[in-house]
């Protein structure tokens, strides 16, 4: 009888996982799409929001804090687009936010190259808020946040297309190189070809940016 009962309770636990696991995918799911698709700062701020509160929510799961930090870091970039510093006290606050949701990420997933491209996001925004007194900090800080994604995953194809970001945005004297670019974005794009995410809440962003980029270069 003891038996009995037991494998009904496991079977009712395991159940009851099932539910959870389905719950949370399910939250999850559109919101993820919508990060590729979304170009409105309103709303990417309400996704930033959403998925901090599934994050509180579940507390074992990284990827809620992950596309919190990845949504707060767009809505910087798209306030910074087409200027040229004087915004830190507007991009600072927003790094702030996104350095905090990429930290308990970590907390939850050690090692992972998807978290070490949002740190080099979040140090190339707080660069962006002042280019001229900040870059010899935070240009270091996002070189070595690349490069560790880098090593942690060659095959991320994240990696090559911050890579080519960078060199596209760079003026030349400083190293920039739009030839450069070309170059690591159709790499990034056979990375991305080849790349399988783990699952379809995964982190797969990025084509969009690619394409975007390569027609600035016809």
């Amino acid at each position: 009888m003891k038996k009995v009962f037991f494998t009904f309770l496991a079977s009712l636990l395991l159940l009851s996982s099932f539910a959870q696991s389905d719950k949370y995918h399910n939250a999850m799911l559109p919101k993820v799409a919508a990060m590729d698709t979304t170009h409105n700062i309103d709303m990417i701020k309400d996704l930033a929001g959403a998925f901090e509160r599934i994050g509180d929510a579940e507390k074992t799961q990284w990827l809620p804090y992950y596309y919190s930090a990845l949504a707060n870091v767009s809505t910087g970039y798209m306030l910074s687009m087409g200027k040229m510093g004087g915004l830190a006290d507007q991009l600072d606050p927003i790094a702030d936010k996104a350095d905090a949701m990429i930290s308990k990420a970590e907390a939850l997933s050690k090692d992972n190259s998807e978290i070490y491209i949002i740190k080099k996001m979040i140090a190339t925004l707080r660069m962006m808020g002042d280019p001229m007194n900040r870059y010899m900090t935070y240009g270091p800080q996002a070189q070595q946040a690349l490069e560790t994604a880098k090593k942690l995953n060659p095959e991320n194809p994240r990696v090559y297309l911050l890579e080519g970001e960078d060199k596209f945005y760079t003026p030349e004297q400083y190293g920039g190189s739009k030839e450069e670019a070309r170059k690591l974005l159709e790499l990034a794009t056979a990375k991305y070809d080849a790349f399988k995410p783990a699952s379809d809440i995964d982190p797969n962003w990025g084509r969009a940016m690619i394409q975007y980029l390569m027609s600035q270069m016809k």
